[in-house]
């Protein structure tokens, strides 16, 4: 290991993260009682901008007035280029900071894009006497976010994951698709469909590593195809992501059962550990198991698996 390191991120679980409309109270009320580990109450692009004073009214409301016990919430701020973001950032931690998990910044471009919020949202919580600090999470949604995705991940302290914003990504990359999320059947290899958001997904899935954060993946705009969901969620499962995002409620499970490791890998995990305790008991510093060398990297891939299944038991 690296004698540099940086600390995990405030530990939350974020298998699926429902996304609601803020100007929709009913929608906000059913979010309350769904069974999403992450409900973020979104004021941008869900909501149109005469709809927006009252949209952040409502948020206020729900966090002060609704149960989020058992969920991570989250608010969706407005972007920096709007005259709605001070507004949205101001009142909200004014009028119900106390109960606020994270904001959600998106289109985040640069590590300055963060570090303005971050003073914005320092200078209200010490004017309030806040003691918790809000976190922040960034949308990973554009070509220059994906640009200087090492650099913002060290933005600011508050971080605690990235988010990959495959729509606007695309229209910002002048992708030639209008699907959000999955894959694109003219993107092909040698007669094989691949996903041409993979290299994307790795750089920012890396930055989220090395600098301590959580991954999530982004929308799927086709909540009428499961199947479909499930293979876009397998896709980021594979590569590391700690969840996915729900647009629609229908969602939800399937995010749940894709995100959280499969009850045999967990198994595979403890016997590799096992294994692992035995082999150093005769002083060996590596090990068989199914016929399959396993070293000290296979305890760490291992301890991973087993503590993410800890945390979905302790829910």
């Amino acid at each position: 290991m690296s004698f540099t390191s940086y600390e995990p991120a405030t530990p939350r679980l974020q298998r699926s993260e429902l996304a609601v409309p803020a100007s929709d109270a009913g929608m906000i009320e059913k979010a309350a009682k769904c069974d999403a580990d992450y409900v973020f109450l979104d004021l941008e692009d869900a909501v149109v901008p005469d709809d927006k004073p009252q949209a952040r009214k409502n948020v206020i409301e729900a966090l002060n007035d609704l149960d989020w016990s058992g969920k991570t919430i989250s608010v969706r701020i407005n972007g920096l280029d709007t005259h709605f973001m001070y507004r949205d950032v101001v009142d909200v931690i004014e009028k119900a900071g106390k109960n606020l998990d994270t904001f959600l910044i998106p289109k985040v471009g640069t590590a300055a894009d963060v570090y303005a919020v971050d003073m914005l949202t320092t200078q209200v919580e010490d004017a309030m006497g806040l003691e918790k600090r809000i976190g922040f999470e960034c949308l990973i949604e554009t070509a220059l976010g994906g640009a200087n995705v090492m650099s913002i991940a060290t933005s600011s302290k508050r971080l605690e994951a990235f988010h990959f914003g495959v729509g606007d990504y695309a229209a910002s990359m002048r992708s030639r698709t209008t699907i959000i999320g999955g894959l694109n059947p003219d993107y092909v290899c040698e007669g094989a469909i691949n996903d041409q958001w993979h290299t994307s997904q790795v750089q920012m899935l890396t930055a989220c590593r090395a600098f301590g954060l959580r991954a999530i993946d982004g929308p799927f705009g086709d909540f009428s195809d499961p199947e479909a969901y499930k293979a876009a969620a397998r896709r980021v499962a594979a590569l590391g992501y700690d969840g996915k995002w729900a647009i629609h409620p229908k969602q939800i499970p399937l995010a749940n059962e894709v995100m959280s490791p499969p009850e045999k890998s967990v198994t595979h995990a403890r016997r590799v550990l096992e294994a692992l305790d035995e082999a150093a008991k005769s002083g060996a510093g590596a090990a068989q198991l199914d016929g399959k060398m396993i070293d000290i990297a296979s305890e760490k891939m291992a301890r991973n698996l087993i503590a993410q299944a800890d945390q979905i038991a302790a829910k």
